[in-house]
């Protein structure tokens, strides 16, 4: 149990929930909200990030991408401790608990009266599944050809905020198109990290992410780019959606952000990120947070009912 627990890589599962967090709190402060569709949301979206997780330890692992090269931590298959072929049965169980979640969540969304909807968001699930799936795996991954971004940008930004606001609505509200956007950007500045810090032994092993095609120093100023434009499109968000001063608590998520960077800056051996890849992480799911409580409280509002007994 103990392997599995360390292959579905645990400290990378809150990252996975933030859009759901995000797109779910939009929907409740417009007086939509549905607990049946935030709990399977959130059982499909860490069903998708473990499924990514076992992926990726399969894929690497039989194609010896997983080497003694590697920076990071160990993992199943590279360490002897998980089979190629448990982990392979394991996908399979995996992508077919991840589907009935999808299809639990659909069904409580749509029943009966959005059948169009309800094929549209089936053929996403079993989109997300195979995605999950095909990113490190088979001859044809396109991890190893550089779309991982594309991959965790749409999934865990557009599609799982969007998503899980239109299965409230039934209706698309572009100003949450900025806070996806952010939580998009974001999850995508974990996997540049992960590709900055396996850069050199990526290379070797012919995995051409991103980074191993365009350099260090290309990633490093591109990281910059969608960390800073995350920031940027929560604070556009939180000036159109009209909040007021004490709602902007979520600034908060953005001084570990901001250490975070300047971290990145002064490193001079990408080896040595490995420890920044929970701290954005975390991070992001701190501002995701901290964003969804704004979004629904006012921080006088709790002052008043807490301290002072509502006065």
């Amino acid at each position: 149990m103990k392997h599995w627990i360390e292959a579905a890589r645990v400290r990378t599962l809150p990252l996975s929930v933030s859009g759901i967090i995000v797109g779910s709190f939009y929907a409740m402060s417009q007086a939509m909200f549905n607990w049946k569709i935030v709990i399977f949301a959130l059982l499909t979206t860490l069903g998708l990030q473990i499924l990514s997780n076992f992926a990726n330890d399969y894929g690497d692992g039989i194609k010896g991408t997983d080497n003694e090269d590697r920076v990071g931590p160990k993992r199943a298959i590279q360490k002897g401790v998980i089979t190629p072929s448990a982990m392979k049965k394991a996908m399979v169980l995996t992508s077919l608990i991840t589907l009935c979640f999808a299809i639990l969540l659909i069904y409580f969304a749509f029943k009966e009266s959005y059948l169009l909807y309800s094929f549209i968001f089936l053929f996403l699930g079993i989109l997300a599944i195979a995605s999950a799936i095909r990113y490190t795996v088979g001859n044809s991954a396109y991890g190893y050809r550089g779309y991982g971004d594309v991959f965790v940008f749409i999934f865990f930004g557009l599609v799982s905020t969007f998503g899980v606001y239109f299965m409230f609505s039934k209706e698309i509200d572009w100003l949450l198109l900025l806070p996806a956007t952010a939580i998009g950007f974001l999850s995508v500045g974990v996997l540049n990290l992960n590709n900055m810090r396996d850069e050199e032994s990526d290379r070797k092993a012919g995995k051409n992410t991103i980074v191993v095609q365009k350099g260090g120093e290309w990633a490093k100023k591109y990281h910059f780019f969608i960390i800073i434009s995350a920031m940027v499109f929560v604070i556009a968000f939180a000036f159109l959606n009209n909040f007021q001063f004490d709602q902007y608590l979520f600034i908060a998520a953005y001084f570990p952000l901001a250490g975070h960077l300047l971290r990145v800056h002064k490193n001079n051996n990408p080896k040595l990120l490995d420890p920044e890849l929970k701290k954005l992480a975390l991070s992001t799911f701190f501002l995701s947070i901290l964003l969804s409580l704004s979004l629904i409280f006012f921080v006088s509002d709790i002052i008043v009912n807490v301290f002072l007994g509502g006065r």
